[in-house]
């Protein structure tokens, strides 16, 4: 092909300078007519061969594909071109000898440009690989990242024109790598034994004074010793991570002064971000902090976000799928509209056979290669189109797939459009935040408000959910009482009104609903008396967690009491956040990330879960893969559960029917001769309870009251029938035997 030819298709780039601060340099193209030899189609993104690279690239309405490189020539960006000549189908391809990892690339593709029919192609725009496992470069908040015409970073012009204006040095390169699946030795844990501990790569460590400096908030970081330490002494078996894909921040919160520190907004799904790596080989980096983790008996799930991408609706940027093929990698309503049931511009039409093969390449990627243990799957419910989930194409390739059928899988089975609680598959796990709100009512909401629902409630909840997961047991329910959105622990006891200034959105963001209760002074105080009712709270509250039938999710520095100053939407934060301004008004006064020195209280509250978790796998793990029956044993005389009155009487249909009900009693057998008893007691004065009589136990001791340190309990050992004083706001749990 000659130059004329070629310049008749692609206008050649001149010589300009990119106003990048990632380069600073400036940028030239050599177009080849060389072409390419055709690769193996079979295999899609950047692949290294002994001489060379494959290069793969699904669209299936562009007119032509051209696969970009880039490389220092004396100080100079020079980008050379090369058209991917080779089609089977909707894959392009082409094999070019002499690349080697590390090289950097790109796509350029063409295609008509029809906005009102969904056809945003765009050739002036560099497009990140959907297969890249690693990123180089930001992000720049210019026009020039932009399809359409835009005035500004934001996005703001007329999304009809398309722009002409290159792209590249303003939005991340791909870069060839040479990563191989490999052996992992991993842990394995039953559901009846899992305790899932959700954190932030940042929050998690960036305090941690024990690890290296430049190390903190890192991968790294994860594999430190004295992190292991903290999450082993939990009694954790999973840590479970925000979302770690590449992602970039949403131009109208940069355009606030903020970033997105959750990280649910990808730009590669299968590229580790690298602002939280210390090194610059995030993937190593990761492998080697999760075979830390595994060797200490600690499994890996991934908070994944296919439901939607960085590239929002038709005003946002043009960074990957929006460029390759925009009708084909997002739902439209055929008018050249999103389909957008996540709230974040766009869906990723998932259930799509290109889709579908898409998320499933990309789970095994983090399974085979980086050494991940599960997923937790962001709007799940967005990743299928159909009436159910039993339905859904993509959850037939994953328990169809050899590999990740053998691996855990948990929805969070909502999106804005529909609410699906129940509605999965097995092996399918489940947040469970019907469970969430009854915890919150019983112990929070009813005094909150001065009136109550009772407690059938919470007795649901502790009991496994079996309204909702009958057919499937009660480790399909991930019970939890806050997660990453909403606020933690501390803040629901000291909290009414949240308090989301600092996001710079008016506080008009995150929920009103929260079924939280401040005691009476909102926010901190120096009242003693006041702090250790909040503290008993927040105790009974992780006990009821910990002590419920399901699979218990802890949240970042809940164990720790930390605190986000009354925010319940800590999505945010300021551009150039470091851990030196940790404590501004910006950063929710330094909540953003777990505290490592310890007051009396938090290290009371870190050893009250150490404690509980162990009560759980002592008692419980061994009889909580089935729902209770509630029948009796006409052997024993028992029920495998049981509820009592405070009278110690078992509960009737006046008591179930009891709204302004604050206190339960339920024992559960733990094997023949011991069982474990709750008393919960969300009563603002002491209370009485009468234990079980001596059909239920010969002997009762105390082992947990949320009333009193965990270092300074004194086990109290009762006969059967015997009263017992519960104090306001506090969980008892009793080891109950028999002689």
């Amino acid at each position: 092909m000659d130059a004329e030819k070629w310049n008749s298709l692609v206008p050649q780039a001149k010589f300009r300078p990119i106003a990048s601060a990632y380069f600073a340099q400036y940028c030239r193209t050599r177009l080849y007519d060389e072409p390419m030899l055709p690769a193996d189609p079979r295999i899609l993104g950047a692949t290294l061969t002994d001489g060379g690279c494959n290069f793969a690239l699904w669209t299936q309405a562009a007119t032509a594909v051209e696969l970009c490189l880039f490389n220092e020539v004396n100080g100079k960006l020079v980008e050379t071109r090369f058209a991917l000549s080779h089609r089977n189908g909707p894959i392009w391809h082409g094999y070019l000898a002499g690349v080697r990892a590390g090289q950097r690339y790109g796509y350029r593709v063409y295609g008509t440009w029809a906005p009102e029919y969904g056809s945003r192609f765009n050739a002036s725009k560099l497009l990140i690989d959907p297969y890249a496992h690693k990123l180089d470069g930001t992000v720049s908040y210019v026009p020039e990242i932009y399809g359409h015409v835009a005035i500004d970073g934001a996005g703001e012009g007329d999304n009809a024109i398309r722009d002409n204006r290159d792209s590249a040095g303003f939005v991340p390169f791909s870069v060839v790598t040479d990563y191989r699946a490999r052996e992992i030795e991993r842990p394995i844990y039953s559901w009846t034994q899992e305790v899932i501990y959700e954190a932030h790569v940042q929050g998690l460590t960036a305090k941690n004074m024990q690890i290296p400096a430049d190390e903190r908030g890192t991968y790294k970081a994860l594999g430190h010793p004295s992190t292991i330490e903290h999450l082993k002494h939990l009694g954790v078996t999973a840590l479970e991570l925000l979302p770690i894909h590449s992602y970039a921040t949403e131009p109208a919160i940069w355009d606030r002064g903020r970033k997105n520190h959750w990280g649910y907004n990808a730009i590669a799904f299968s590229a580790p971000h690298s602002e939280y790596a210390a090194t610059d080989d995030p993937v190593t980096e990761l492998q080697w902090a999760i075979d830390r983790l595994h060797e200490n008996g600690i499994e890996v799930f991934l908070d994944v976000v296919y439901n939607h991408t960085a590239e929002g609706g038709v005003g946002g940027p043009t960074f990957s799928y929006k460029g390759i093929d925009n009708n084909s990698w997002y739902r439209h309503d055929g008018q050249g509209n999103y389909i957008d049931v996540t709230g974040c511009g766009n869906t990723i039409r998932a259930s799509s056979p290109h889709g579908v093969r898409h998320i499933v390449d990309s789970l095994r990627w983090w399974v085979e290669v980086i050494g991940v243990d599960g997923f937790r799957f962001d709007l799940t419910t967005a990743l299928y189109s159909t009436h159910s989930a039993f339905d859904s194409a993509l959850m037939s390739a994953i328990e169809a797939d050899s590999t990740l059928r053998n691996f855990k899988m948990i929805a969070e089975p909502w999106d804005i459009s529909r609410y699906s609680l129940g509605d999965f598959p097995h092996p399918w796990r489940e947040w469970n935040d019907r469970y969430r709100d009854s915890v919150r009512q019983f112990w929070l909401g009813d005094l909150a408000r001065g009136y109550g629902e009772g407690v059938s409630d919470i007795a649901d909840g502790i009991s496994g959910s079996s309204d909702v997961f009958f057919y499937r047991g009660p480790t399909s329910s991930i019970n939890f009482v806050t997660a990453h959105d909403g606020f933690t622990l501390t803040d629901l006891v000291m909290y009414s009104q949240k308090r989301n200034e600092a996001n710079l959105e008016d506080n008009r963001d995150g929920s009103t609903e929260n079924r939280s209760w401040n005691m009476g002074i909102e926010g901190p105080t120096d009242d003693p008396q006041m702090n250790a009712l909040r503290h008993s709270l927040k105790k009974s509250i992780m006990a009821t967690l910990l002590l419920s039938a399901g699979v218990p999710m802890l949240t970042m520095g809940d164990e720790l009491c930390r605190t986000q100053a009354g925010s319940n939407n800590g999505y945010s934060m300021p551009r150039d956040m470091t851990v030196d301004i940790a404590d501004s008004p910006e950063t929710f006064m330094g909540g953003w990330a777990n505290p490592w020195e310890l007051s009396d209280l938090q290290k009371d509250m870190r050893d009250s879960v150490a404690e509980l978790t162990r009560i759980r796998k002592t008692y419980l793990a061994d009889v909580a893969a089935e729902f209770f029956t509630g029948r009796l044993d006409l052997g024993t005389q028992r029920k495998d559960i049981a509820w009592f009155s405070l009278g110690g009487h078992e509960m009737n249909e006046a008591h179930w029917a009891d709204g302004e009900k604050r206190s339960l009693t339920v024992q559960i057998e733990a094997g023949p001769d011991r069982g474990l008893l709750l008393l919960l007691n969300s009563a603002t004065e002491e209370t009485a309870f009468t234990l079980p009589d001596e059909k239920w136990g010969t002997s009762f001791r105390r082992i947990f009251d949320a009333s009193s340190p965990v270092d300074t309990h004194q086990p109290i050992i009762e006969l059967p029938a015997a009263k017992v004083k519960v104090a306001p706001h506090c969980a008892q749990v009793w080891l109950v035997t028999r002689s």
